[in-house]
């Protein structure tokens, strides 16, 4: 059947009709057009058993038939358009507009008016080449402008594109399993057509539409696209609909696949959403008539925008929009908000204020002191001289604002992500990278995180004996043998499985869960063949399974025997399966009476021993249902998983990673606590945190079961208790038998504590679907990228591509390094700002006029920005990076040592430069640059002092590289090449700017001797550093309070700041964030009223805001934990005047 040489007669808009229908509609659609699933599955010419036979002649066929199952992302940006975002920075637009009157009046020549009755400041410039070379500093300005826009763009440009490779290499590895010529294969998610028979399971994220044609215990959650957060129950006789970009939250089942990518339920949002439009936004005249009915929408949909955040995000329901925008911005982002904010006040009134003194000073000098009387003929050159001052003004501004601060974060971010996906950290949020760095406390799993997920059954007790080595088959009664493999073979996912090795004499592959695949493993070292009992059995035959989830612990199959009888095999947690057991196989295979006290004398002999050796135990157990009895109520589990009885309880081991000790000691000797999390039993959870380094002998830490935990930190109302657990968690170590909603309240109350001084900054490790909201709610969330389900990856920040815990320690180095980084360019940026604004000020003052022209100060603003954050911002991480603590959230940007260096090295720039621009034509013999008229060529002078400032910039690149007081300062310098490029690339352009740069950049040729001096000078800057680094910190304790003051004030004015600036906060921050969208609120409101209401789902959706992405579209899962358990909620009622632990 799965043999066809023509493509199916079903048609594209046939299925999308078809998928649109749900429950009791659409399985009497299916049933009136089809018949079954089966026949549907005959008419799309593929078979629900053996899938489609993989002929590539009939796949192309198919993709041309019903689509390829991609969804084409939003073009990208052209550079073009860079360009004009780039030139909407208000300086520039200022400096742009101030030079192109600069240039329309130096073409001016006053009619009949003599210069020099203009006043002394306007004459001097007879000479008529000199005269119309005015036009020179406009067009420079002009070009120094074209040339940041130009640099600006191209940076924007080049992390969009890296961006979207990394986006795009992440799309192509998603794979997801189908059954293709009877072969269970994964291929890539793009590779899946219509007719492929797909196997879905318990953390699943759906690639495309389909139809049931098999379900175990299937739970689904749709609220990505309907909104409503209940889990779906999906079977064959309820609801067979299985949507794309819905999550399985528990179960296992087949589907036919009916529609994939624009064909989709989710492709349709998406192109009525104008994805893949680059057109888009010119559709907006079209709509004018539409605007007002879909303002109204958007207002009436406010509040269940509310109501779409995710769980990260927590508070009361009218501050949410708020508290998410503070959830958004980073530690380094909210500080250097507050800090730019700060000096660029400071620059504007610098600013302002040298306008204003440089035009008093000209009207005193002009129609006072000279006594110039008031002549319309003179007017434009007044004017001249206000535009020449304005532009010194807005030069001034340029410097001071640091501008250069998102630039350097960019780069050192995009940088250490290029860099960190070579150590197995695929960073998915850019701000997690930096956020890293201040982490305090790492939740770890314990399973493939810390041990090696390579398990194998190593103990076993059945039939009374307790094997401490592995039982041969003959000393097992063939009885008892024939029920544990049996129930091995059919209670394990048929996903799971065991491969030939690779590589010859290497080790078997485990595919699936690997608890699964240990068992499987004990059934082939028992000589046994769990493939032949699943032939026997093939999947679609399993009466029903209940699968495992966080609640039964447990996972039990149902088989239906031939006179009517049903018999199920459990396996489990041993202590908690065992509970329901009350039998138990004894020597001679009889079922025995299991008794308490049988049962508490192997928890004491056999269990305990087991997990004392850090083997995880598990329990496998039967049942038999006579016909005599009637038909079980299946849907009665605390009834149908009772009575069981005992074959066998195994020891699992799963050895501790060798590179895992090693990387917790040098977290703990950085500042951070580790704090595993585990499923499994105490006493196992224990001996695996001995041997990782998390306890040692004598330690007066905690270790605590769920239960216990929650008894320790909950009141009497089952609420959790702030006060109860600070007393608690400081000394927590190992939380074992935990439930997702246990590590999710264990993260949150770690976030919200004031027990210690320093608010903690959680990392949180998750591979189930489950972990969802601690992912979430952690400050950074890490999902595993080999066991963890896509639910789990796409509430993470960070994903394991290896799920080694080393990872994480090499993902703190990176994060530290961020920070370092950021803070090496500060200091650099604030002592070029600092100097800079104080010769402009003070000269403009003084001679009227800066030392440093505008196009100067833009090369030198060039030199800030971009180049030395290229530099400093790509500096490699260091092992001495993890000999200190975390910085925290509350210590300031700029530490009292780097307040030190900038106030030191601007203090010998200064003083050089003062020097330089009041005695400098007596040191060098010759002519002064001070008082020139308008229009004067470039002096040697000025000359001078603008290379001797620049040389300072450069030697104090290199004192910047260190910013703890090291003495060192070359240290490492050549594992830098980009800094050492980029040093040699500035001087060389510097040294070709003096020397020819001429007019245009207001300088002259210098002489050899007049450059070796500039560069004698600007190298005191390496001898002053050293004298400054002996200034010992502790004399400065001053400094350190207007430290702490900046940054209080900063908090202040973060906690106040308004809607609008928290709302831009947010997009800045989505702009770093690869797979979100800025519209996703938006387009959830809209999706949800189409599958709410009666309406065709293309009605209130046209023409809204494109979305990039079937991935971004994925994203937006909005987690519900439903398996916890009942009194311990994961959101509890809010009392008045509380916070609640949670938000949903």
């Amino acid at each position: 059947m799965a043999n066809n040489d023509r493509v199916s007669s079903c048609s594209v808009q046939e299925l999308r009709v078809l998928m649109q229908l749900r429950g009791e509609e659409a399985l009497s659609r299916i049933h009136e057009s089809y018949g079954d699933v089966n026949r549907l599955c005959a008419k799309l010419r593929t078979s629900p058993v053996g899938g489609l036979d993989g002929n590539s002649e009939d796949i192309k066929r198919r993709k041309k038939q019903f689509g390829a199952n991609f969804i084409p992302p939003k073009k990208p940006k052209t550079f073009l358009q860079l360009v004009w975002e780039a030139l909407q920075d208000i300086t520039l637009i200022i400096l742009e507009v101030a030079a192109i009157i600069s240039l329309g009046l130096s073409f001016y020549s006053p009619p009949d008016a003599d210069r020099k009755h203009c006043g002394s400041a306007a004459g001097g410039v007879e000479e008529e080449g000199e005269a119309e070379a005015g036009w020179i500093e406009g067009a420079a300005i002009l070009l120094s402008v074209v040339c940041v826009v130009l640099v600006t763009a191209f940076n924007d440009w080049s992390k969009e594109k890296q961006f979207r490779g990394l986006q795009s290499r992440i799309e192509q590895e998603q794979m997801f399993t189908v059954v293709r010529g009877g072969q269970v294969v994964q291929i890539k998610v793009t590779e899946i057509v219509v007719g492929d028979i797909a196997q879905v399971k318990y953390g699943d994220l759906l690639p495309a539409d389909g139809i049931l044609i098999q379900s175990n215990d299937l739970k689904v959650d749709e609220s990505s696209l309907t909104g409503e957060s209940d889990h779906v129950k999906k079977s064959l006789d309820r609801d067979p609909m299985m949507l794309s970009g819905t999550h399985v939250m528990e179960g296992s089942g087949k589907m036919v696949v009916t529609g994939v990518g624009v064909n989709s339920q989710t492709g349709i949002i998406f192109t009525l959403l104008g994805a893949g439009d680059e057109n888009s936004s010119e559709g907006k005249e079209k709509e004018e008539p539409k605007k007002t009915e879909k303002k109204e929408k958007q207002k009436k949909n406010k509040v269940d925008a509310a109501e779409m955040q995710p769980i990260k995000e927590d508070g009361q329901p009218e501050k949410k929009k708020k508290n998410v925008s503070k959830k958004e911005k980073s530690v380094l982002q909210g500080k250097l908000t507050n800090l730019a904010v700060q000096i660029g006040k400071a620059g504007l009134f610098m600013s302002a204020l040298t306008v204003l003194i440089l035009i008093t000073r000209f009207l005193i000098d002009t129609f006072w002191i000279q006594g110039v009387p008031w002549s319309r003929d003179c007017l434009p050159i007044y004017v001249q001289f206000l535009v020449k001052f304005f532009i010194i003004g807005v030069t001034v501004l340029v410097v001071a604002v640091p501008e250069g601060l998102p630039l350097a974060v960019t780069i050192s971010l995009a940088y250490s992500v290029k860099k960190m996906m070579k150590d197995n950290n695929l960073v998915r949020h850019l701000d997690a990278c930096e956020t890293m760095g201040n982490a305090t406390a790492i939740c770890s799993d314990k399973t493939g995180t810390l041990t090696m997920n390579r398990m194998t059954v190593v103990q076993a007790f059945m039939a009374g004996r307790y094997y401490k080595v592995m039982a041969q088959p003959d000393q097992i009664l063939p009885m008892i043998l024939d029920l544990l493999i049996m129930g091995i073979s059919v209670n394990c996912a048929y996903t799971s499985k065991i491969l030939p090795p690779e590589n010859e004499g290497g080790l078997p592959r485990q595919v699936g869960n690997k608890t699964e695949c240990a068992l499987l493993g004990y059934t082939l070292a028992l000589h046994k063949d769990y493939q032949t009992v699943r032939n026997m059995f093939p999947e679609e035959k399993l009466f029903k399974v209940y699968t495992f989830n966080s609640v039964r612990k447990s996972m039990s199959t149902v088989l239906k025997n031939p006179d009517g009888s049903y018999r199920m095999f459990s396996k489990g947690a041993s202590e908690i399966l065992l509970r329901k057991c009350s039998k138990i196989l004894i020597e001679t295979g009889e079922a025995k009476v299991f008794k308490e006290r049988d049962k508490d004398e192997l928890v004491k002999k056999v269990i305990e021993p087991m997990a004392s050796e850090g083997l995880r135990t598990i329990c496998l157990a039967y049942k038999d249902f006579p016909t005599d009895d009637g038909e079980p109520d299946w849907d009665n589990e605390s009834n149908i998983l009772s009575g069981l009885t005992c074959i066998a309880v195994v020891g699992i081991e799963d050895p501790v990673r060798p590179e895992v000790p090693d990387a917790i000691k040098k977290c703990q000797r950085a500042g951070i606590t580790v704090r595993m999390v585990t499923g499994d039993n105490i006493n196992t959870a224990r001996a695996i945190a001995i041997k990782c380094g998390i306890l040692q002998p004598g330690d007066d830490f905690l270790c605590l079961e769920g239960h216990e935990f929650n008894q320790r930190i909950r009141n009497e109302q089952g609420e959790v208790d702030q006060e109860r657990f600070d007393n608690v968690w400081p000394k927590l170590r190992v939380l074992a038998r935990s439930s997702p909603t246990d590590k999710h309240t264990l993260v949150q109350g770690i976030i919200e504590s004031t027990a210690l001084e320093q608010r903690q900054v959680v990392a949180v490790t998750g591979d189930g679907t489950n972990d969802g909201p601690a992912l979430k709610k952690a400050d950074i969330g890490f999902a595993m990228g080999i066991a963890g389900t896509d639910v789990a990856k796409e509430a993470s920040d960070i994903i394991l591509t290896d799920d080694n815990f080393s990872s994480i320690v090499k993902a703190v180095m990176w994060g530290r390094n961020v920070y370092d980084s950021i803070s090496k360019f500060l200091q650099f940026q604030l002592t070029v700002n600092v100097v800079a604004v104080i010769v402009a000020f003070t000269g403009a003052c003084i001679t009227q006029d800066s030392p440093l022209k505008a196009v100067q100060m833009l090369w030198v603003n060039l030199i800030m920005d971009t180049f030395a954050s290229l530099a400093l911002a790509t500096e490699p991480p260091t092992e001495a990076l993890l000999l200190r603590n975390p910085y925290g959230r509350n210590k300031p940007l700029i530490s009292v040592t780097m307040l030190k260096n900038i106030l030191g090295h601007a203090v010998y720039q200064l003083i050089v430069i003062f020097t330089l621009l009041f005695e400098g034509e007596k040191m060098f013999n010759i002519k002064s640059g001070r008082n020139a008229p308008l229009h004067s060529p470039p002096s040697a002078h000025y000359t001078i002092v603008f290379n001797t400032f620049v040389q300072m910039q450069l030697f104090n690149e290199l004192n910047a590289r260190k910013i703890h007081g090291e003495r060192n300062i070359f240290k490492g310098i050549f594992n830098n090449l980009i800094f050492c490029t980029i040093l040699l690339g500035t001087f060389v352009v510097q040294f070709i700017i003096v020397q020819f740069g001429g007019k245009p950049f207001s300088c002259v040729s210098l002489s050899v001797e007049q450059w070796l001096w500039c560069v004698l000078l600007g190298s005191g800057s390496l001898v002053w550093g050293q004298v400054v680094t002996c200034i010992p910190t502790s004399w400065l304790k001053f400094l350190g309070k207007a430290c702490q003051c900046t940054q209080r004030n900063g908090n202040q004015e973060d906690e106040m700041e308004d809607q609008d600036e928290t709302d831009q906060t947010e997009e800045e921050k989505q702009k770093g964030n690869w797979f979100r969208n800025r519209n996703r609120i938006k387009t959830q409101i809209h999706v949800m009223a189409a599958f709410r209401g009666s309406l065709s789902p293309y009605e209130s959706l046209e023409k809204h805001g494109s979305r990039g992405s079937i991935d971004l579209f994925m994203a937006q899962h909005k987690f519900h934990s439903k398996e916890s358990v009942p009194q311990i909620a994961l959101q509890l009622p809010t009392p008045p005047n509380t916070t609640p632990p949670a938000s949903n």
